[in-house]
């Protein structure tokens, strides 16, 4: 008699507690939410004509576009992002999707432009690391993971504009 209690109460363990005895067959992948970071300055007229940002100074408030093409060359997606008060920006890539894994990958399909500078002094787009036609994405290995999903951060950059005038440097000998 002791038995069949016994096996009885096994068999009622799974309706008193479902949660230790539930068993998922067909787990849901976990999200992955893409994250693209980088820097805007202003480049000193020291350095005039090249792609050196000694001396450059970080612009707050400035302007970027991230824009991100399918593998037909048709925009998929597009996010407008502002710096920080040190220069930094941090765009969040909410609602990106890819059809393709390897040609919507956001460092195949990804760049980031030059849009605006809140300076006056300091407002000429440059193509310093391919601001004005889209500087490509390169992975760091900066990743975090949540319980519910994964953040995977892309580096763009650094970008500058360039003042609109600079005095015409003098040669001391």
């Amino acid at each position: 008699m002791a038995a069949i209690h016994l096996s009885f109460f096994i068999l009622l363990l799974p309706l008193a507690f479902p949660a230790a005895f539930s068993y998922e067959t067909n787990p849901q992948p976990k999200k992955t939410q893409v994250v693209i970071e980088g820097m805007v300055y202003c480049q000193s007229c020291d350095n005039y004509g090249s792609w050196s940002l000694s001396k450059a100074k970080p612009i707050a408030s400035a302007k970027v576009s991230v824009i991100c093409k399918n593998q037909r060359g048709q925009v998929s997606y597009y996010k407008a992002s502002e710096t920080d008060g040190n220069g930094y920006f941090f765009a969040e890539l909410q609602g990106f999707e890819m059809s393709h894994l390897l040609l919507d990958h956001p460092l195949q399909s990804c760049v980031v432009k030059l849009v605006e500078s809140p300076l006056e002094g300091c407002n000429v787009l440059s193509n310093i690391n391919y601001g004005l036609y889209g500087s490509p994405l390169r992975y760091e290995n900066k990743r975090f993971y949540r319980k519910d999903y994964d953040v995977v951060i892309y580096a763009a950059g650094p970008l500058a504009f360039r003042p609109a005038h600079c005095d015409a440097p003098t040669n001391h000998y």
